[in-house]
């Protein structure tokens, strides 16, 4: 359960950006050259930008953002990106009929209150190895946090490693003057997730508290050669496949994980 912010009396709007990013990796092993196509389809499908859009809006309602523009697009061969413009307040023109929302109007001046998704699915034409890396960033100014939206978006996704930066920037100041280099505290992003995700999870932080930077990785805990197999399952394979095909999933993971090859 995420822990609410308390309010600071401010002298004026609530300039601080906090700045969540995260890479979300799934990673399977397709045997052969049709199963990689596939796996590949299956992607664009799952993950294309009409259910991207859908994912963001969620994450705004989550958060409790105002959607301002949707800009989107599908790639050709493969991946998807989508760009959300947000506001923390409805942003409303005062002298039209109605007080319609100034959609136009935004987009020139909240740069700095956005969602994005762009995915990356790809294979080996070799080795089986398939992956598919989203990368979201969810970037809010004012009261509106992003962290309220980790739990839906790890959950919205085949999530086998998650790497998270979140970072705070700017200042605030309150009705005496005095400068907020941050509204909230926290001491590291694990304390937004649910128990049920952290049970699932083996993590690992890395948090400069001074500069307001928190960063946390995260893998399965558990090992199923199954779920990494796509189309196909275990038993089907001979046991000298088996074990090639599992040291090699699993040496991915580790790679991505740490980000960097091993030897």
């Amino acid at each position: 359960m995420v822990k609410p912010i308390p309010r600071l009396k401010l002298q004026g709007f609530n300039n601080l950006t906090k700045s969540l990013s995260f890479n979300i990796y799934d990673v399977c092993y397709a045997v052969n050259e049709d199963q990689r196509r596939r796996y590949i389809e299956y992607i664009d499908e799952a993950y294309n930008a009409d259910r991207l859009t859908e994912i963001l809006t969620e994450v705004a309602n989550i958060i409790g953002a105002n959607v301002l523009n949707v800009a989107r697009q599908d790639y050709d061969p493969q991946g998807a990106s989508v760009t959300m413009l947000i506001s923390e307040e409805p942003v409303i023109d005062k002298k039209a009929a109605g007080k319609q929302l100034l959609s136009d109007a935004v987009v020139a001046h909240l740069d700095k209150s956005h969602i994005t998704v762009h995915t990356y699915p790809e294979t080996h034409p070799h080795n089986g190895i398939a992956t598919f890396r989203a990368d979201i960033d969810v970037s809010t100014c004012g009261v509106i946090s992003p962290l309220k939206a980790l739990n839906y978006l790890i959950e919205s996704f085949e999530s086998d490693i998650v790497i998270m930066d979140y970072r705070v920037r700017g200042f605030t100041r309150d009705i005496k003057g005095k400068k907020h280099y941050i509204d909230h505290k926290i001491n590291t992003i694990q304390e937004f997730l649910s128990k049920a995700i952290r049970s699932r999870y083996e993590m690992f932080d890395v948090n400069v508290y001074q500069e307001n930077i928190f960063h946390t990785k995260m893998h399965l805990k558990e090992f199923d050669l199954d779920t990494y197999l796509f189309e196909e399952r275990a038993r089907n394979l001979g046991f000298k496949d088996r074990i090639r095909v599992e040291a090699q999933v699993k040496q991915e993971i580790e790679e991505l994980f740490h980000g960097r090859n091993l030897v």
